[in-house]
């Protein structure tokens, strides 16, 4: 097992945060100057080290290239008013992570790889967290197969990096959500509830679809009647009626548990919202609508954070929101950027120190 203090650093020359405009930030386009690498294999992993952003050298018989035995996650850092540095529940991403390792037939990561080895990153490159309103560090850990040899079995070999990306918002207005269903994301025993990277690949076709029409992305639906709302693109779902908030249960394993999803239901129930985890059907909430009773339905997720969502079209029915009456969302992204931020007490302690 490698220690911490194992975890060799070479460090570029000269960084390129000079070049980077931190005020003008796209989601995901710049990169720091550093990433961490590590190698698995002989039941083992080995070679870990931070060293300059760079290209990686690979064979075209690339076992993830032909059989997609590839993972990801998603996680933020912040930076405090004082200077101070934060990741954003690491812990429960390294937790998810091996869940999707184990469901994929991955080898899984150990925590002083990812949290300790992203901490050590961070660390190195502190100065490309933006210490702007509604921008972070973006960290992206993932693993894929790396044999060099054709065949459908789990690899032998993999290879673990974790890539560092300042970034503004994901979303800057709010969205236009069309509900699927024709296409299906996930359904029970498949891996819905794993951030593998082929549930994105496979999702591609209807979203492209749906922005033709002018929407945003779509809100997926079950697989065999497509009438239970499961996940949006990008994120998990929130129904706000009256003083309850419903958002799709976990239960049948279609959906991501949602680390930003978590903190949502954890600063309701704090804020005295009831909080239901259940089935949502689609009729249910148009009924809901019609009676003037579904008064917001807002998106959570890491890159999206909070996301308002201002119209929601199932088949020819439109459902808009005014957002300026709005009170459970917006009340609960302001307590989240707080905590963030450093300006409010961490009581459930969420933010891990640099």
């Amino acid at each position: 097992m490698i220690a911490a203090q194992d975890i060799k650093i070479k460090k570029v020359e000269r960084s390129r945060l000079a070049e980077i405009d931190l005020k003008n930030l796209p989601f995901g386009k710049f990169f720091s100057d550093h990433m961490l690498v590590s190698d698995y294999g002989s039941g083992e992993w080995k070679n870990t080290e931070i060293k300059p952003y760079q290209p990686l050298l690979l064979q075209p018989s690339l076992a993830a290239l032909h059989y997609g035995q590839a993972i990801f996650e998603g996680i933020k850092a912040y930076k405090d008013e004082k200077g101070q540095a934060y990741i954003f529940r690491p812990h429960d991403n390294f937790k998810r992570f091996n869940i999707s390792a184990t469901r994929m037939q991955m080898p899984v990561i150990p925590e002083e790889i990812f949290v300790e080895g992203m901490r050590q990153l961070i660390r190195l490159d502190k100065e490309w967290i933006p210490a702007i309103p509604n921008h972070s560090l973006y960290i992206r850990p993932f693993m894929f197969a790396s044999d060099e040899v054709i065949g459908v079995k789990p690899s032998e070999h993999y290879k673990f990096l974790i890539i560092l990306s300042p970034t503004g918002p994901y979303y800057s207005e709010p969205m236009r959500i069309y509900v699927e269903e024709k296409y299906t994301r996930a359904a029970p025993g498949g891996v819905g509830f794993a951030k593998a990277a082929g549930n994105y690949g496979g999702a591609m076709l209807a979203t492209a679809e749906a922005r033709k029409q002018g929407y945003d992305q779509v809100l997926w639906t079950d697989a065999f009647e497509h009438k239970y709302v499961q996940e949006i693109g990008t994120m998990n779902v929130f129904f706000v009626i009256g003083n309850t908030i419903i958002t799709p249960d976990l239960e049948s394993g279609t959906i991501l548990n949602g680390v930003t999803r978590d903190s949502a239901i954890t600063l309701f129930t704090d804020m005295g919202y009831i909080i239901e985890e259940r089935p949502v059907h689609i009729d249910d909430m148009i009924k809901a609508y019609k009676a003037g009773q579904l008064k917001e339905v807002f998106g959570t997720g890491t890159a999206a954070t909070i996301s308002m969502i201002k119209e929601l079209r199932y088949k020819d029915f439109v459902m808009n929101f005014d957002q300026t009456g709005w009170k459970a969302a917006p009340a609960m992204k302001q307590k989240l950027d707080a905590i963030r931020l450093g300006q409010a007490e961490d009581k459930f302690g969420w933010m891990f120190k640099i």
